[in-house]
């Protein structure tokens, strides 16, 4: 039996030399000139494709103008707002790889990614442009530094950041030199295959890592989206995600200008006031990453829930276990996920409107790539229905990355074999649906039982007191092979949970192997500077001040 395949994702353009941003863009302004594109009501802001084009292209003559050559790296490190997006075209439309910065680095953090990619300018705002004083040490190829002025449209305060920056040494300018340049059509258009961005993966065991996205994966990478999504010029994208991750960027506002839609976008993600961004904005289409679907379903339900436009949300991960609830009390048409990283785009995703079974996280795109599971120790091939190494390569050129920035080494390791190894645990049912189980190094054994870490705090998250999970494995007494399973769990402001009453709620919903002996009941998870879970800091605290189920509920478990 053949496996199934995804088989919807066919280009918007067909031709593969027009697959850059800047092409984009000035064919959008041409074919939907007048037609709104930028929507920030936060700022009151709106922007048509025409407007947008202008100021982008004024940007990419300043920037040029100022001594800026095509390849040279630009890093932004700004909150969601208009100029975010300006700089990114307008950077783009210069030749230009964007390099975007989590707003919450500083000090080795920031440093380690500005002296990786050795960028030639800077655009941030008085908030964050002290960092960059603080870490001048490891910013020496920053020639300037481009200020941009509060969300009101005041320049109160650049005057003074800037003359900071110039006392600490920096070429420093206010963003505005760039917005009231010459327009003028860009003189050197990049090329499929030239360097448009490096989007930095959170490492939780070691340095973060660059990712060189090609103008040709970051558009392909929107274009998956907009098959996924099924999005048209007559949609509306609402966006709630930080610009520096690519949910925000190459999985939204891109697509958007794929296709001619409105990207509306918010400063940050709030689940009380979701429902009314989502009815005001008259969004059809919106994605959620992480927790967020949980924040939502947890929210205290409205009679206007499902009061909206809204056609299809994009879930990762997909409220699986209260899919159908989701959709009918948010008055949504489908929900759609997938499986992909920054590294390889997108290799894995649901077909629209179809069914699926509980838990699959799509189908092979397997017209544009391999995709296997395998023994991580081998790279041998595993059987149907095991978990093996989710191991991918393009079929086209240019549609995943060329490896991690100024890393050949981790890049090596990274292809091994000729293949991207992502670290990540899948299986493959007979029918082609893939399931992810786990990232390989949270993969906990137990009583000769494979468990998955992810599935377990699912489970847990399900708990209407729980607002945050993370499994690990603890070493089983006396048995080093063997694990323990270990759940710190995050519970709603002034909630309280007896530990008695935490197993007694698994018990009924997860197999009992599976079941945490420890629980340990905390303010807060630990993250790095991007949101993202460390599991490592967990790992070392071991069982400290966890509860154990093998002891009286009111004993702590000595460290």
């Amino acid at each position: 039996m053949t496996p199934l395949a995804y088989d919807e994702y066919v280009p918007t353009f067909a031709e593969r030399s027009r697959w850059t941003l800047p092409q984009v863009l000035e064919l959008r302004a041409e074919t939907h000139g007048d037609k709104v594109f930028l929507d920030v009501p936060d700022a009151g802001v709106t922007m048509t494709y025409r407007q947008v084009r202008t100021l982008s292209r004024r940007i990419a003559h300043g920037l040029t103008a100022h001594g800026h050559a095509p390849g040279d790296r630009i890093v932004i490190m700004l909150d969601n707002r208009v100029e975010y997006l300006l700089a990114w075209f307008g950077s783009s439309l210069a030749g230009m790889a964007e390099v975007p910065i989590n707003t919450a680095y500083r000090g080795t953090f920031l440093e380690h990614q500005v002296s990786t990619v050795a960028p030639s300018a800077v655009v941030t705002s008085p908030e964050y442009a002290p960092r960059f004083v603080e870490s001048k040490a490891a910013c020496t190829t920053v020639r300037t530094v481009y200020v941009v002025g509060d969300t009101t449209g005041s320049d109160a305060g650049v005057e003074a950041t800037v003359a900071m920056l110039r006392d600490a040494g920096y070429d420093a300018r206010g963003f505005t030199e760039l917005t009231t340049a010459p327009e003028t059509a860009p003189e050197a258009a990049p090329l499929p295959h030239h360097l448009a961005a490096i989007f930095f993966t959170s490492g939780t065991t070691g340095l973060s890592k660059g990712v060189a996205m090609s103008h040709s994966q970051l558009y392909f990478f929107a274009d998956e989206g907009v098959s996924l999504v099924r999005l048209t010029e007559k949609d509306v994208y609402l966006s709630v995600g930080p610009l520096f991750h690519g949910n925000a960027q190459f999985l939204a506002a891109y697509p958007a200008m794929i296709v001619g839609a409105r990207f509306v976008m918010h400063a940050k993600f709030s689940a009380s006031r979701w429902t009314r961004w989502i009815r005001d904005s008259r969004a059809t289409v919106t994605n959620l990453v992480g927790v967020m679907s949980d924040f939502l379903w947890k929210q205290p339900p409205a009679q206007e829930d499902a009061d909206n436009d809204l056609r299809c949300v994009w879930a990762v991960p997909n409220p699986t276990g209260v899919a159908d609830r989701f959709k009918e009390r948010f008055g949504i048409e489908e929900l759609v996920e997938n499986f992909g990283l920054t590294e390889i785009s997108m290799p894995i995703l649901t077909p629209y409107g179809k069914p699926r079974p509980p838990g699959a996280a799509g189908l092979a795109v397997a017209d544009w790539f391999d995709v296997k599971l395998v023994d991580p120790a081998t790279d041998e091939e595993v059987a149907v229905g095991e978990v093996g190494e989710l191991v991918v390569r393009p079929r086209v050129p240019w549609t995943t990355s060329n490896g991690y920035f100024g890393m050949p080494d981790k890049t090596a390791e990274a292809l091994r074999n000729c293949w991207f190894h992502t670290g990540d645990g899948l299986r493959r049912d007979e029918d082609g649906w893939y399931y992810f189980v786990d990232r390989l190094k949270d993969a906990i054994r137990r009583r000769g039982e494979n468990i998955s870490s992810y599935e377990v705090e699912q489970a847990i998250l399900s708990h209407e007191l729980v607002t945050e999970c993370a499994v690990i494995g603890v070493p089983a007494d006396g048995m080093s092979s063997e694990d323990e399973v270990l759940a710190a769990v995050v519970l709603a402001d002034d909630a309280s949970m007896a530990p008695a009453d935490f197993w007694a709620f698994c018990d009924q919903r997860i197999p009992a192997f599976a079941v945490p002996r420890y629980v340990r009941f905390v303010d807060e998870l630990p993250t790095t500077p991007s949101g993202k879970l460390q599991k490592a800091p967990l790992r070392a605290a071991g069982t400290a001040e966890a509860f154990d189920r093998t002891h009286s509920a009111t004993d702590l478990v000595a460290g």
